[in-house]
């Protein structure tokens, strides 16, 4: 196994290890973020039910409602409780992403997290470079409309910008697109270690993982008790126009119970996916540091050094670029300077 091969597999475990290390203070910083987008559309998805179900009578009670603008603005005014607590909790799982970047740093030298909320202003301070990115991956997303034509070049660009956010997070001076930018000439040369970075860790947090959580989920029958819970609502869809669609590409009639049971498991994997997010933003900051530290001597990074020289030093840097085809002894200019300076 080469060097290259050995380091992914090296990080791949570090990023695990520092993830489950600190796994009770992710799960809590993600608990809203998470949770939360549930809850928001849970309460936008059952006002709007109760409202349906009884407009009849909300009719009768009060004949104001009986045309359809103020029934509309009525169900919009239902939904805005829902909405504003999903779309709270969805900027600040946005957020989470940049934020756990910022933390490697102290979980590298100490191996614990703390300070969530100053690392969250940290990409909150940002705000407009950092929707102006997720902006910019959502339009490139709308490719994937057309089947088939963009989808494998979608993915291999997608491999190529996946260090995006870590470069925002660490490179702060750098724009959107040259986030972007820096993320392509990292993974330049990586391309391949970094597909398997990637296939790695999606495979364990978008499917293993999941798979093993419903799983727990079936054989302790709460997947069961949930279906049942929601059954009432899912026996208001259109079940039979949806078999309808099913049997004109020879599938199996559904039952609403059925269809109450991929919506329970619908949800606990997106739960679980998203509460992984720690793993794959820990990773990918990984390999950020990795390949912007020129390890494998393909990437080194750049980075501008600021004018915070001593004035011997720059006087140096000069003498030596005056008197280059001079042999000079530097210990004299250096000895010169020092004096100029006393």
């Amino acid at each position: 196994m080469n060097k290259k091969i050995k380091k992914t597999f090296s990080i791949f475990i570090k990023a695990f290890k520092l993830y489950f290390s600190n796994f009770n203070k992710f799960m809590k910083y993600m608990t809203f973020p998470v949770l939360g987008q549930i809850l928001g559309l849970s309460l936008v998805f059952l006002f709007i039910y109760f409202y349906t179900q009884n407009i009849p009578t909300l009719v009768q009670k009060f004949p104001n409602l009986n045309n359809f603008k103020t029934l509309f603005v009525t169900a919009i005014l239902l939904t805005l409780p829902g909405l504003v607590i999903f779309v709270k909790a969805f900027w600040e799982y946005l957020v989470a992403y940049g934020a756990i970047n910022s933390m490697l740093q102290n979980m590298l030298k100490s191996g614990k997290v703390y300070d969530f909320d100053a690392h969250t202003e940290l990409v909150q301070r940002r705000s407009l470079s950092f929707v102006a990115i997720w902006l910019i991956f959502s339009l490139f997303s709308t490719l994937l409309i057309i089947p088939l034509l963009f989808w494998i070049p979608y993915a291999v660009v997608m491999v190529y910008l996946v260090l995006t956010f870590q470069v925002f997070t660490f490179e702060p001076e750098q724009s959107p697109l040259g986030c972007m930018k820096k993320s392509f000439t990292l993974i330049k040369g990586n391309f391949a270690s970094t597909f398997i970075l990637l296939a790695l860790v999606g495979a364990v947090t978008y499917s293993l993982i999941p798979h093993f959580i419903n799983f727990v989920f079936e054989i302790t029958k709460i997947s069961e008790f949930v279906s049942k819970l929601i059954l009432p609502i899912v026996n208001n869809l259109p079940v039979d126009e949806i078999n309808l669609m099913r049997a004109k590409v020879s599938l199996e009639a559904l039952q609403s119970i059925d269809l109450a049971k991929f919506f329970v498991m619908t949800l606990i994997f997106q739960i679980v996916i998203q509460y992984a997010l720690p793993i794959r933003s820990i990773l990918w900051s990984l390999w950020y540091k990795e390949l912007n530290s020129g390890v494998f001597g393909i990437v080194e990074a750049k980075s501008k050094r600021k004018s915070s020289k001593k004035p011997s030093e720059k006087l140096m840097e000069a003498s030596k670029k005056k008197f280059a085809t001079k042999k000079i002894d530097r210990n004299i200019l250096k000895r010169a300077m020092e004096k100029d300076e006393d």
